[in-house]
C-alpha cells in the first residue's frame, strides 16, 4: 500500500470531516467502511445536485485504498462526474487526509460510484441536466 502524495484535485471538496476515535477498528486505525460511507455521502451530495433530485447508489467499482487514515485526520473528498446515462451517472471520487496540523495532503483512497435518479415512487427518472 502506497500513499499518493500530490495535490488534491482544483475546487472545494464535495465534504470534509475529521476522522474521530469512534471511526476506529480494533487496531485503532481508522475504519475503511467509514471512509466508503464518507465518500458515498460526497458523491450523492453530487449526484443529488446534477440530477436535481433524489439519486441512489447502485454501484462502487475500483476501490483502492492507498493509504491509512488516523485519528484527527481531516479528510477531504472530492468527486467528479465522469459519465452521464439517460437515468445514471459515474462520479469518480477521491478522499485526501491531512495530518491536523501540517499542509501536506495524501491521497488515501478512491473509487467510481454509480448512481441512478429516482422519481418518489422509487423507479429511475431520466436526469435533467
Amino acid at each position: 500500500m502506497t500513499a499518493e502524495d500530490g495535490n488534491p484535485p482544483e475546487g472545494e471538496p464535495a465534504i470534509r470531516v475529521v476522522a474521530m476515535p469512534a471511526d476506529t477498528n480494533v487496531y485503532g486505525d481508522i475504519f475503511g467502511g467509514w471512509l466508503v460511507s464518507v465518500m458515498d455521502n460526497a458523491a450523492g451530495l453530487i449526484a443529488s445536485r446534477h440530477g436535481k433530485g433524489r439519486a441512489v447508489t447502485v454501484a462502487m467499482d475500483k476501490m483502492l485504498f492507498h493509504a491509512p487514515v488516523s485519528v484527527g485526520d481531516e479528510v477531504s473528498v472530492y468527486g467528479e462526474i465522469t459519465r452521464v446515462g439517460r437515468s445514471s451517472m459515474t462520479i469518480n471520487v477521491e478522499a485526501w487526509r491531512r495530518h491536523r496540523f501540517e499542509e501536506h495532503a495524501v491521497k488515501v483512497t478512491e473509487a467510481d460510484f454509480t448512481f441512478v435518479a429516482i422519481d418518489d415512487n422509487g423507479r429511475p427518472r431520466p436526469i435533467q441536466g
